[in-house]
């Protein structure tokens, strides 16, 4: 919303460079005294600065040439112009919003008013007009042009911060939504009440994708933006998981594990939705602080500042602060020495380092008394050399906590490349063999506990705030997920035969193994940073990957889709991986899973599900020409099912032969438009092809749920109208022997 109110026009002629607090009293800059959260409220300001600093900082001289008159008029006017538009729109947000009408109103009069008063000060309108004439311009009144720009700006921010409010509204709206109908999910009790309830759900989940979607490309602070994409992650992944739970809670309604598994799923749901509310509100839950949660790099990022400005603050700063600083800093070492996965070289090179940078600062703290009391040449010399020797050890304690924590890393990672385990708590659940399912339950707890331990250590190095957060939800992910797949595992052992429980142990699985793929997508950015190779760069757990599985990347570097690109890709999958899982709703209702209606269905949703995967960097799909195949096999899969159910249609009355006649010939066209898309030549940029591809997808997977439906209504009426047809036909046949 708040992007939206942009005036046009602002960036027109007399707009510079974004203004800072330049040199003399004729600079202008931005001091609204509001802050600002978002990109978007920021940059529809830069240009309404910039224009009026062009106003505000002209030189003076006594004689202006007519083009600079004329200029500086027609910033002027654009100014007033936009702020009149800006101002249009700003009223239409208040009109649609009453609780914050008066306040918008109210910032639109004022932005209204200043806009006016600068164009009024900037007509020039007799040029090389006499000073003396009594009309007050921009030449003769710098200060009102001034007072009256401060308040354009301060208006203009407040109407983009009341806008903004607005926004924030629709996304916890949007959550109280979710919430209502995930409590209805929870009470239901028939199968057929859960897929319309679920439908609704999944709707509701795609609307609130989408705001908080925009909501985290918009923050402008990346430690708030981590952990959007961290609550939207758990979010994006949990819909699949609160689908197949819930199905197998209703069918297995008396297996225990089957409701606890469950249960997990809505718990986590929520707790991450209330999550990013607290993200979107700038609210702290409480007994949250900030100093509870300070790792070892950050903390000695900090310790190592204080260092730096030391020798100008000799009689300010505290040494017990310091003392405990380093303290502090030092018993979080103990996460990695008291470790069972540090190795003995390691956890001895940490003790002794630590020891070191003790040593150093208490012969920090010895010259820094002695300065104090005698100020010499020497002794500050000497002082500068003990604060370089506790650096220097803090850095090699850090390049060791570094070496400890991602080598564990990759070591669990190359452990964890062929998910034996998981395949062996999935055999042991389709044999129904509960003494493997306590064996193999025992080695995932302890292989969870070994990279709970590593995502721990990872924290501590990280090396930027978002890689923290990144960490840190890694943590809880393998700490939850691994518990949901024993409780799963365990319910498909009770019920080996159920194809429901399989499924559902399948998509908790192929959970810990994307988590997995993010951590080593994680360890390989903790490494760049600590080498210096990247930034604050991070990579947004919610968003697909920068379509790095293309097999022609290297000829397409210039075209990679931007981020606003990749947020329309993974709107996109979102709603394509909600499809498969109403088309796989449809699919279970039938008992005839061997019908062809249905073996196309199944074999229709299985492929949109593997591209909801790409959209995301997974899945077995690694190269856009996989891509494109894989849909060229969905098209004619699709084309298959139109003749299938062409040919049921024939057994039907008219009437409901039309309603079905109707419906293929929507899926007709959209399968055969596929194949022209796939078969078209594969040229840049490739998200343009990637994004029709899965846009027409969607609309084809949209139809086959309406048509399953629509075919298994058919089907059961049929069937009663033929059992009916057939009992009034043995009771002629047996009257008629009588």
């Amino acid at each position: 919303m708040a992007a939206s109110l942009g005036p046009p026009g602002l960036s027109g002629a007399g707009a510079v460079p974004g203004p800072g607090p330049g040199p003399g009293p004729a600079s202008f800059a931005l001091d609204s005294g509001l802050e600002i959260k978002t990109r978007s409220v920021e940059q529809t300001l830069l240009p309404l600065v910039s224009q009026i600093t062009t106003l505000i900082n002209h030189k003076d001289n006594t004689k202006k040439s007519d083009k600079t008159l004329q200029a500086i008029q027609r910033v002027g006017q654009a100014v007033n112009l936009a702020v009149g538009r800006f101002v249009k729109v700003g009223e239409a947000i208040a009109n649609e919003n009453r609780d914050l009408k008066e306040e918008i109103n109210i910032a639109c009069i004022e932005a209204k008013r200043a806009g006016e008063t600068i164009a009024a000060l900037t007509d020039i309108s007799a040029q090389n007009h006499p000073e003396n004439d009594g009309q007050i311009t921009i030449f003769t009144d710098k200060t009102g042009v001034i007072k009256a720009a401060r308040l354009l700006l301060s208006s203009v921010t407040k109407v983009l911060l009341l806008a903004d409010r607005v926004v924030i509204k629709q996304i916890i709206t949007s959550r109280n939504k979710v919430l209502a109908t995930m409590e209805k999910l929870e009470k239901v009790n028939s199968f057929q009440e859960f897929v319309q309830i679920f439908s609704q759900f999944g709707n509701e989940m795609v609307e609130f994708a989408h705001l908080t979607g925009d909501r985290q490309n918009d923050l402008k602070d990346e430690k708030k933006k981590a952990k959007m994409a961290a609550a939207r992650a758990v979010l994006e992944k949990c819909t699949m998981m609160l689908l197949t739970a819930s199905k197998t809670c209703l069918r297995h309604p008396n297996c225990e594990s089957a409701h606890k598994n469950k249960e997990e799923v809505f718990d986590r749901m929520k707790v991450a939705l209330n999550k990013v509310i607290e993200i979107v509100t700038d609210c702290k839950p409480n007994g949250e602080t900030d100093a509870s949660s300070i790792s070892i790099f950050t903390g000695i990022k900090e310790f190592k500042r204080n260092m730096d400005i030391l020798p100008e603050n000799l009689y300010f700063q505290s040494k017990e602060n310091l003392s405990a600083a380093l303290d502090a800093i030092l018993e979080h070492t103990e996460d990695f020495t008291d470790s069972a996965y540090t190795s003995h070289e390691h956890r001895e090179r940490i003790l002794e380092l630590s020891s070191q940078a003790r040593t150093a600062l208490q012969q920090l703290i010895s010259v820094w008394m002695q300065a104090q009391s005698k100020k010499t040449k020497s002794l500050d010399e000497e002082l500068e050399l003990t604060i370089l020797k506790i650096n220097q050890s803090l850095n090699e304690l850090r390049k060791e906590l570094h070496n400890t924590a991602t080598q564990l890393a990759t070591d669990l990672l190359k452990y964890q490349a062929d998910h034996v385990v998981l395949k062996a708590l999935k055999l042991t659940g389709v044999e129904g063999n509960l003494d493997g399912l306590a064996e193999y339950a025992c080695k995932l707890s302890e292989q969870k506990e070994h990279l709970v331990e590593a995502c721990r250590l990872l924290w501590h190095v990280s090396g930027t705030e978002p890689l923290e957060i990144t960490s840190l939800h890694a943590l809880e992910t393998f700490q939850v997920t691994g518990q949901q797949i024993i409780s799963a595992a365990e319910t498909l052992t009770l019920h080996p035969s159920s194809k429901i429980a399989k499924e559902n142990l399948d998509v908790f699985c192929e959970a810990w193994e994307s988590q997995i793929s993010d951590m080593s997508t994680l360890l390989r950015e903790i490494n760049d940073v600590f080498e210096g190779r990247r930034g604050e760069k991070y990579g947004y757990l919610s968003l697909p990957k920068t379509l790095k599985n293309n097999a022609n990347l290297k000829s397409l570097k210039p075209d990679k889709p931007d981020s606003e690109e990749q947020a329309r890709i993974a709107k996109l999958g979102l709603k394509l991986g909600l499809l498969t899982s109403d088309a796989n709703c449809e699919i279970e209702k039938w008992q005839d899973q061997e019908n062809e209606i249905v073996r196309y269905g199944r074999s229709m949703s299985s492929m949109a599900y593997s591209l909801y995967l790409f959209t995301r960097g997974e899945g077995p799909l690694k190269t856009s020409q996989d891509l494109i195949h894989q849909l060229e096999v969905f098209a004619d899969e699709g084309l298959k099912l139109a003749l299938s159910v062409q040919a049921f249609s024939k057994q039907l009355r008219d009437d409901d032969k039309l309603m079905l006649l109707l419906e293929i010939n929507k899926l007709t066209p959209l399968c055969q438009q596929l194949q022209t898309i796939t078969r078209t030549s594969f040229q840049n940029p490739v998200f343009l092809k990637v994004d029709k591809c899965i846009t027409k997808t969607r609309s084809t997977m949209a139809i086959l749920v309406q048509l399953l439906s629509l075919c298994y209504k058919l089907m059961k009426k049929f069937q009663m109208e033929n059992n009916r047809w057939g009992s009034v036909t043995n009771k002629d046949t047996v009257d008629s022997k009588a």
